[in-house]
């Protein structure tokens, strides 16, 4: 057993900031002193005394063999991992990562169709092809929840030469699929099973939150450790177990994805997360679902609103559990949007959700918020549905559900032979029909409706164009104002 009391970069970090000398190296604002005065008024000196770069005493993040390798076995044992990597570069490199660590190019992978963008990315480096399975639809609440194990298991019998299985857990809305049994099923092909867990890092520190990925089986986890625990933002982790996967090939596949300037303030705050979490884990994540049942109790009680619960679909259902701290709120009930609601909550009542969909508000609720915080929460959503309630609100729920639940989705090339090939930018309505050259999706959460090498459908056209006129954001395409779209020429 490792001591988990220890910080070692975090001590080298403040040791070095604390080091009288005279810096010849980057950053260029050595330490400070070169800070423009506005950023130093809101941010104070420290920061920037401890913002430094790999210096002998601070290890190197590609070759540790100090204080970051130190700090990094400790994480591993605290997350019940063989091996674990930190990540500057946020949960997008280790989940590109984890897909150029087993895929190469004309190579399979199965995944679900709602990943988030960063495994498209992956898909374009690598030159992998997807096997997208559709995820379970709940029709009344128009959300997409997780694949089952029968996807997986019939996926393989029709893809025996796949190289891995890549799939999301938690969700969003943080509906956790049966992964054991998605494991069990993979590990019968001999290939890795590799988990998009960026909204799960807090499950491996109370009994009463769902199994960790690692826990359940899967080969390789990537954790957002700043999206719910105590890091920074860019924050997060990649995790290993078994002998699935090579480790230098993960090793190297970091290299090319994250940045050779990493900062040493996001790579301290995982040392100094891990250790929080360490030794007052299950402390903090106790307050958290007290501070979480408190508020899904109160605005269940609300007439007009209700809150997602376990979502139970079929006789043979494929989910397990259901992330207690986060918080869906499905608010048409009111005959309000999401987004209006999102709208109304933050500029009246300085309320702000994680992100808003056309039904429903989800909220995160982690070890950084207070009682406080669940008093003003339910006061807003209170005040929401007395004062700002409508008569009624309609909504074609089968446009997402022809479009997640419904439709196949043929490639026509693969996302990297789409992404490169040579392409032209035609008016939407002119786009039907044609491939697409660019990722589109809606964010949050970040789920891709069209990609590279997708035939673009009537569908899939007015899918977005509701988003939009409901409020939505399109991004990741050239024109996020969805007049145009790139295509293959």
């Amino acid at each position: 057993m490792l001591n988990q009391n220890q910080t070692p970069l975090l001590d080298a970090l403040k040791a070095n900031a604390a080091r009288p000398h005279a810096p010849f190296y980057t950053p260029g604002h050595k330490q400070g002193e070169g800070i423009s005065q506005p950023l130093t008024d809101l941010l104070g000196k420290a920061v920037f005394r401890a913002d430094l770069t790999e210096l002998a005493d601070l290890d190197n993040l590609f070759a540790p063999q100090g204080v970051i390798q130190e700090a990094q076995q400790l994480a591993a044992e605290a997350f019940g991992a063989s091996q674990t990597w930190f990540l500057v570069n946020g949960s997008t490199c280790g989940v590109e990562a984890a897909i150029l660590a087993t895929c190469g190019t004309g190579d399979k992978i199965i995944l679900p169709r709602n990943v988030h963008s960063s495994a498209i990315a992956g898909l374009i480096l690598s030159g992998a092809i997807p096997i997208f399975l559709n995820p379970e639809y709940d029709p009344v609440l128009d959300i997409a929840h997780s694949i089952t194990p029968h996807a997986v298991e019939s996926a393989l019998q029709q893809h025996p030469d796949a190289k891995a299985v890549l799939t999301v857990y938690p969700t969003y809305y943080g509906v956790c699929g049966n992964l054991s049994a998605i494991a069990h099923i993979t590990h019968q092909y001999n290939i890795p099973l590799l988990v998009d867990e960026a909204h799960g890092a807090h499950f491996a520190f109370h009994p009463e939150l769902p199994t960790p990925a690692l826990a359940a089986g899967a080969d390789l986890t990537v954790q957002s450790i700043h999206k719910v625990l105590g890091a920074m933002t860019q924050a997060s982790m990649l995790h290993i177990q078994g002998n699935r996967i090579d480790s230098d090939r993960i090793s190297k596949a970091l290299q090319l994805v994250q940045s050779t300037s990493p900062s040493y303030l996001l790579l301290a705050s995982l040392d100094a997360a891990r250790q929080q979490m360490a030794l007052h884990g299950k402390m903090l994540m106790s307050r958290t679902l007290q501070l979480a049942d408190e508020a899904r109790t109160r605005i269940g009680e609300i007439p007009g609103l209700s809150v997602l619960e376990m979502p139970w679909l079929g006789e043979s259902p494929g989910f397990l559990a259901l992330d207690k701290t986060r918080l869906t709120v499905t608010v048409s009930g009111l005959g309000l949007t999401g987004f209006e609601a999102d709208e109304i909550l933050d500029e009246k009542f300085a309320v702000t959700a994680e992100f808003a969909s056309l039904q429903h508000l989800t909220l995160i609720i982690s070890l950084g918020n207070t009682p406080a915080d669940i008093k003003q929460l339910v006061q807003g959503f209170t005040t929401l549905a007395k004062e700002y309630r409508r008569t009624n609100l309609t909504i074609n729920n089968h446009i997402w559900e022809n479009l997640v639940s419904k439709v196949s989705y043929p490639l026509h090339f693969s996302p990297r032979e789409a992404f490169f090939a040579v392409s032209e930018i035609l008016p939407l309505a002119q786009t039907s029909d044609r491939i697409c050259a660019e990722i589109v999706c809606p964010y949050p959460p970040g789920i891709p409706v069209l990609m590279p090498g997708e035939v673009i459908t009537k569908s899939v056209l007015d899918y977005l164009q509701e988003i939009q006129a409901m409020g939505g954001f399109i991004s990741g395409c050239n024109d996020t104002s969805l007049k145009t779209l790139k295509v293959l020429k």
